[in-house]
Formats: structure tokens, C-alpha cells, sequence
């Protein structure tokens, strides 16, 4: 066990944008904790990965959604590296269905909310004490295109309602921790879509995404390298940004049809 390396926590990192991000900070010079809820397999496929690269790495399962779980994921990485010094909320819930905001239940509600906003802020609250010792720390928010307008989202209602209010917090403690030496930043991941979360820039670069104002699919590589950019030492001057990563494209598209009941499915995903 390396203590003398930094460690960064990931949610939800054992497949797409968590995993390109634990790949990038591992050749970064990170030793990592990965977290899934079902994805056992693929968890152990990504700790070896990481292994190879000369990190050190905890897989650990739990869902953001849960208080207990949120408690025992910092625990267990706090027991293991002595501290978390870079904390990225990439997981949370997402309902792919179109639904107006009366069609939702109760409980979904709750899960929607606990995963995306208020689980985040219990998990910075968490980690922010072995930070501040440090007086260093980097914190990483997700987001969606646009967030920052705080613009409606037809179909949406609760996933935006959620990461909009964590736009607010995202700027809050970034001037509330900044002394400390703890950056807290947002990034706004675009229609990336399937295979292509975990798919390098080269990959993509000729096929054309009709889509896109940029002309070609975004990747998992896209979403990395700022993520990495901004987990640098010298980043410490870029704080309380929304920064989206898009390729120029605008997510809220959603249609109100005038006939009453759901809208169908997604066209696009998380």
C-alpha cells in the first residue's frame, strides 16, 4: 500500500465515464477506489487494469443512493489509504423513460434526489475533514448540458431539478472551501452514448455524428482529461466552474405532446 501517492474516489466507476476517468488518473499517478452497485465482474476487470499501471486500488460496492452505503464507501477508503484526496460524484440515478412529473412515484422521487443531490452533498461533507487536514483536495461534480441556465427540462423534471440545485452548490463551496486549498468543480458530459463511454478520442474522430455541431460522437476520453486537467496541482486557480463538454450540443430537446400520458422513451442518455 502506497500512502505517499494520492487517492481519488469514483462513483460509479466500473464501466463508462468512471471507468475512462480511473484509467486516466491512475497514469496520473492516483491510487483509486472504484465504486459499483452490480457490476461486480467489470469492478475486477478495472481494479487489474489499474494494478498493471502501478496504482493501488479498492473496488467497492454500494449505491449513492443509500446513507449507509455513502458512510461505509469513505470508510473503507479511508481505512485503506489514510485519506481521500480527490473525490469525482460521477454516479446517479437515471430514469431513461420520458415521464411527465406526475407520473412519478413517490419512492422515485426520493431515489432521484438522493443520488444526485443530496448524496452528493453527504458525501463531499464526508470527505471535506481529510481534505481541509491536508489543505488540499479536488471535488468533481456531474452535471448536464446547460445546467447552469437552470432552463426547464420537459420529462426530466426531478433528474434536472436535482443537478441544477447541485450547480448552486458546486459554486457555494467552492468559495466556502478555497482557502483550504480544495477546488469544487462541475462537468456537463454530452450525449455519450453507448460503447462510446469507454472509447478513446482516435476511435471516433472519423465517424460523423449528424448530432453533434462538433461532427463527431464524444467519448469517455472527452470527459477524462478534464476531469484530469482539473485534478492537477496547478489547478488549484479553477474553482466553482460548470464546464460542459459537449461538443457544442444542447441535451434539452424534449417535446410536450399534446395528448396526455408518457412521451415514449429517451433519445438520449446520461
Amino acid at each position: 500500500m502506497e500512502h505517499d501517492r494520492r487517492t481519488a474516489l469514483i462513483t460509479g466507476s466500473a464501466k463508462g465515464l468512471g471507468k475512462m476517468t480511473a484509467l486516466q488518473l491512475a497514469d496520473q499517478g492516483y491510487n483509486l477506489v472504484i465504486n459499483y452497485v452490480h457490476s461486480e465482474r467489470e469492478a475486477e476487470e478495472l481494479s487489474g487494469l489499474i494494478r498493471a499501471k502501478g496504482a493501488e486500488c479498492l473496488a467497492v460496492q454500494g449505491s449513492v443512493a443509500r446513507p449507509e452505503d455513502r458512510e461505509r464507501l469513505v470508510k473503507e477508503a479511508a481505512d485503506r489509504f489514510g485519506t481521500i484526496d480527490v473525490l469525482i460524484n460521477n454516479a446517479g440515478p437515471f430514469i431513461r423513460e420520458r415521464r411527465l412529473f406526475r407520473e412519478y412515484g413517490g419512492d422515485e422521487i426520493t431515489e432521484l434526489m438522493q443520488g444526485n443531490l443530496l448524496g452528493v452533498m453527504h458525501l463531499d461533507h464526508l470527505v471535506i475533514p481529510m481534505m481541509r487536514r491536508r489543505q488540499w483536495g479536488r471535488i468533481i461534480h456531474f452535471g448536464f448540458g446547460h445546467a447552469s441556465e437552470a432552463r426547464g427540462w420537459p420529462h426530466r423534471a426531478v433528474y434536472a431539478a436535482a443537478k441544477v440545485g447541485l450547480v448552486s452548490f458546486t459554486k457555494t463551496l467552492a468559495v466556502e472551501e478555497a482557502a483550504s486549498g480544495i477546488t469544487v468543480n462541475m462537468i456537463c458530459p454530452g450525449d455519450i452514448r453507448g460503447d462510446n463511454k469507454e472509447r478513446m478520442i482516435h476511435e471516433v474522430e472519423h465517424i460523423l455524428d449528424d448530432e453533434s455541431p462538433r461532427g463527431r460522437p464524444g467519448t469517455g476520453e472527452d470527459i477524462a482529461r478534464v476531469i484530469a486537467f482539473l485534478c492537477q496541482e496547478r489547478s488549484d486557480f479553477l474553482t466553482g466552474n460548470i464546464v460542459d463538454v459537449s461538443g457544442g450540443l444542447d441535451p434539452i430537446r424534449a417535446m410536450i405532446p399534446r395528448t396526455a400520458g408518457s412521451a415514449g422513451k429517451a433519445d438520449i442518455s446520461k
